[in-house]
């Protein structure tokens, strides 16, 4: 199977071919990033950087087995708030898949995206489809709902995973990773056990109870934009690898860059368990 995968990012598509069972020949992957492009190249050496898809001719990929995309959504996430574009702020690349989609008529197709109402239906009415609703919690310890456009049949039955963030911490952290500041506590019996005694916005204050599912994981700029959890008494971030678990991707899987880098990565990626359950209707109907 050959697969062109825009705005590839860490390559969480292939990790989920893999686990599909998917029998790849060819991964073209169009990623501009360097950190991304340098921890794909790391994990899979054979994949086909293949740059900017803003000057590609995709018509050279005409009839090919599967696309995949997950543009960026940064100016269509519910985060967003007051500052959100819709489709016509960085997410306008999603039409860029669409070009894609028309120009190389693929067998197959998926593109997946968190959005409003406006912006959903556009892009229905682009690639001809209604979406699929899935939720990461299904199968995994973060709570992060998507959209999920394919023309893959999904036959397969969702196994729904009771994880929470217990489940996916490591047994031993670096010190580097704990919160020094003072900090009011609320009970482990609430999803947000502890706020943080610092000066910055509200949310980014929040410490999670281990005992519910990690909010949905976003790109890290600095600062306390990393979730955080309260453990043994004490509030801590949590790390790239519990970033990497989050989203059902093997540990250390982003190590080699830096920490920050690591936390925007996988942020910014798919879970790949959620994926690897829609292309395995591929293989199951092949």
């Amino acid at each position: 199977m050959d697969v062109l995968s825009l705005f590839d990012g860490i390559s969480c598509g292939m990790v989920a071919a893999e686990r599909a069972g998917l029998k790849i020949d060819n991964y073209y992957a169009y990623e501009i990033d360097q950190n991304a492009i340098k921890i794909s190249k790391k994990n899979y050496p054979n994949i086909v950087h293949c740059g900017d898809v803003i000057t590609e001719d995709f018509t050279k990929y005409k009839g090919i087995d599967l696309i995949i995309g997950g543009s960026p959504c940064q100016s269509l996430s519910i985060t967003t708030g007051a500052n959100r574009t819709n489709l016509d702020g960085k997410s306008r690349l999603f039409f860029e898949f669409a070009r894609a989609l028309k120009e190389s008529r693929p067998k197959y197709f998926l593109n997946v995206a968190s959005m409003n109402e406006e912006s959903k239906r556009i892009i229905s009415e682009c690639l001809g489809c209604e979406p699929v609703y899935i939720n990461s919690e299904n199968f995994s310890a973060q709570n992060r709902p998507r959209l999920y456009w394919t023309n893959i049949p999904l036959n397969n039955e969702i196994n729904i995973c009771g994880d929470v963030l217990k489940d996916i911490l490591e047994d031993s952290v670096d010190e580097k990773y704990f919160y020094n500041c003072g900090y009011d506590f609320h009970g482990e019996d609430k999803h947000v056990a502890a706020t943080l005694g610092v000066n910055t916005h509200e949310m980014l204050k929040r410490v999670y109870s281990k005992n519910f599912k990690c909010p949905t994981l976003t790109c890290v700029h600095g600062g306390y934009q990393q979730k955080k959890v309260y453990i043994n008494g004490r509030c801590r971030k949590l790390t790239p690898v519990e970033y990497e678990r989050l989203q059902t991707l093997p540990d250390n899987y982003t190590a080699g860059v830096s920490d920050t880098a690591r936390y925007t990565a996988v942020g910014n990626g798919w879970t790949a368990g959620v994926v690897a359950y829609i292309l395995k209707n591929i293989a199951d109907n092949s």
